[in-house]
């Protein structure tokens, strides 16, 4: 931990108030969140981002998720894969099909559609390049997505890098609640 957790007991008004609408969605006051008690108008804005983010829109919520695991995996970020391997159980995503996003297994899974192993490819491209994406892999997404849905993957995909970036940086550690979890998808650590 490089930086400490700002507890209710030492919030302020407005980091109060993105604690309240964050524990109300959660269940639970995660870690990720108290360190925006340090800075609260970002606090707000990270937790209205992340909201509209985990739930259904043009991209279903399970899809999301699947995209959320690859970005956030290939950055070796334990705590976001143990709380969105968490969020996918609770979606109802098998076992096997979170397995298979590890390393190219989904490419060959029979558990992942064509598109959700082009949005996959797109996930480790961006990752890698974003500058790069290359037609055949563009086809493979119009395709099989609408250019909204397309936009809100990408979206997805780059937030979630940054928020692995993010808590990865500051030493963000799980909550006592996921001691002894192991995450399903390999980490580096």
């Amino acid at each position: 931990m490089s930086v400490s957790y700002v507890e209710r007991d030492q919030a302020d008004a407005e980091t109060i108030a993105f604690y309240d609408k964050a524990e109300d969605r959660f269940q639970a006051l995660l870690n990720i969140f108290k360190v925006f008690g340090h800075q609260p108008e970002y606090g707000t804005a990270f937790t209205d981002l992340i909201m509209a983010i985990l739930k259904d829109g043009v991209l279903d919520w399970q899809t999301k998720e699947l995209l959320i695991l690859k970005a956030t995996q290939r950055n070796d970020c334990q705590y976001c894969v143990v709380q969105h391997e968490r969020v996918s159980d609770m979606l109802g995503i098998p076992p096997e099909k979170i397995a298979d996003i590890d390393g190219d297994k989904y490419k060959t899974s029979p558990h992942f559609t064509e598109g959700e192993k082009a949005l996959l490819d797109l996930t480790v491209q961006i990752g890698e390049d974003a500058n790069r994406v290359s037609n055949e892999l563009w086809e493979r997404l119009h395709a099989n997505w609408s250019e909204p849905q397309i936009v809100d993957a990408v979206f997805v995909i780059t937030i979630y890098i940054a928020v692995s970036k993010f808590g990865d940086a500051l030493g963000v550690e799980l909550e006592p609640m996921f001691d002894g979890v192991e995450p399903q998808l390999k980490i580096k650590h």
